[in-house]
């Protein structure tokens, strides 16, 4: 990819090519999804009976423990898995298969280490149809504003600290204008004090931007600091057991003792839907 050089003061506000760009939330309904996976130890079913409603504009956090099918709901809603039984629909239509209104956001940043920052956040930028390239740059630096690397533009990968790559994924992941973001785990690796500063930016970003937000996590303090639901998740196979409102005013700070006081109902219900053969997730 050639290099952009971007105008200046151009991260300030909105660029033009998203003013004009009507892009709202979507909704998610999963009805009577089941998942069953072949092994050479034959069919295991990894999610049984799920029906879930994902209302327009929500942050909904699906919490569970290793192996309970977290991330299957979140691929089947990507499209890079299909359900054996059931639908999964985006604001009324099955969806078939991947598509430029969900995007993905993973543990690890998959960035591209011979593209500059820059150049990884424009990527995602190309198939998005009628826009230049210095349009293109000019939303990948609106982004990158959004995630403060803004000066870190010119920079290479291997320059950056974890959190940083995680920021520039993050910007990559917003750049098309999603109508949903999916995020799987995306701060699992990264130490105490980044996962706050993430915490802080993520309901920045969603509170400006108002996308609909599916993250997976088995961290129950995460899922109530970012979350407007949680739904807990009991393994084998994959059933909702619960699912709980957040009403906390954001931002939420992942120290406040109120949020230390709302984690406690949901540890206890998690407790319960597992049972005596399920592992605790953090608290």
């Amino acid at each position: 990819m050639n290099q952009v050089e971007p105008t200046t003061n151009q991260n300030s506000t909105l660029p033009q090519s998203l003013a004009t760009e009507s892009v709202a939330p979507a909704k998610i309904s999963l009805v009577g999804v089941s998942k069953t996976f072949r092994a050479r130890q034959g069919a295991v079913l990894a999610l049984d009976n799920i029906s879930l409603n994902i209302a327009e504009g929500e942050f909904v956090c699906l919490v569970g423990p290793s192996g309970c099918g977290k991330s299957t709901i979140l691929n089947l809603i990507a499209g890079l898995e299909t359900p054996t039984e059931g639908e999964v629909l985006m604001d009324g239509e099955v969806i078939s298969g991947p598509g430029r209104d969900r995007m993905v956001m993973f543990q690890e940043s998959a960035l591209f280490p011979w593209l500059d920052v820059l150049q990884n956040v424009m990527f995602g930028l190309r198939l998005k149809p009628n826009l230049t390239n210095p349009e293109r740059a000019e939303v990948a630096m609106y982004y990158l504003s959004l995630v403060g690397l803004e000066k870190f533009y010119k920079s290479s990968v291997h320059q950056l600290s974890g959190g940083m790559k995680q920021r520039v994924a993050l910007a990559r992941a917003l750049a098309p204008n999603p109508k949903i973001l999916l995020m799987d785990e995306p701060f699992s690796a990264l130490d105490a004090l980044t996962r706050e500063q993430l915490y802080g930016d993520l309901q920045r970003i969603f509170v400006q931007r108002q996308k609909t937000i599916v993250f997976v996590t088995h961290n129950i303090r995460e899922a109530a600091c970012l979350g407007d639901r949680i739904i807990l998740i009991s393994p084998n196979p994959g059933r909702i057991g619960q699912d709980m409102r957040v009403d906390l005013p954001r931002p939420r700070d992942i120290n406040d003792p109120a949020l230390s006081r709302t984690s406690i109902p949901i540890t206890a219900a998690l407790k319960r839907s597992l049972g005596k053969n399920g592992s605790l997730v953090d608290a």
